[in-house]
C-alpha cells in the first residue's frame, strides 16, 4: 500500500502520509508552498490526481516530492493548482451531535 496514517517513520518510509490528526483546531498544518526543514529542499506542492494515480501505479510516492526549484518550474508550467481551493465558495455542513 502506497498510502499511510501510520506516524512511525520506518513504517511511512515511501508512502503518501495522511496525517488525519492534524485536522483539529489546535494543530497547525504546514501551508501549501512551504518549505520543508530538510537537507533537500522540498516544498509542500498541491498535485493533480493524475499524478497521484500515476504514484499508485508506479509504487512510488517520492514522484509526488518535488524540491523547491522544481516548485517554481511547476508553477510557470502548470499555473497555480492550489487557486480554485483560494476562489471556492462553498457552505460547510452543520455540526452534528455525536
Amino acid at each position: 500500500m502506497i498510502v499511510t496514517s501510520n506516524m512511525s517513520n520506518a513504517a511511512r518510509k515511501g508512502k503518501v502520509f495522511v496525517d488525519w490528526s492534524e485536522n483539529d483546531e489546535h494543530k497547525t498544518t504546514i501551508c501549501v508552498y512551504s518549505l520543508r526543514v530538510r537537507d533537500e529542499a522540498t516544498a509542500s506542492t498541491p498535485v493533480t490526481w493524475d499524478e497521484v494515480a500515476n504514484c499508485l501505479r508506479n509504487k512510488q510516492a517520492d514522484l509526488s516530492k518535488f524540491r523547491s526549484d522544481q516548485v517554481l518550474a511547476r508553477l510557470d508550467k502548470r499555473g497555480d493548482l492550489f487557486e480554485p481551493v483560494e476562489i471556492l465558495r462553498q457552505k460547510l455542513p452543520k455540526k452534528r451531535e455525536m
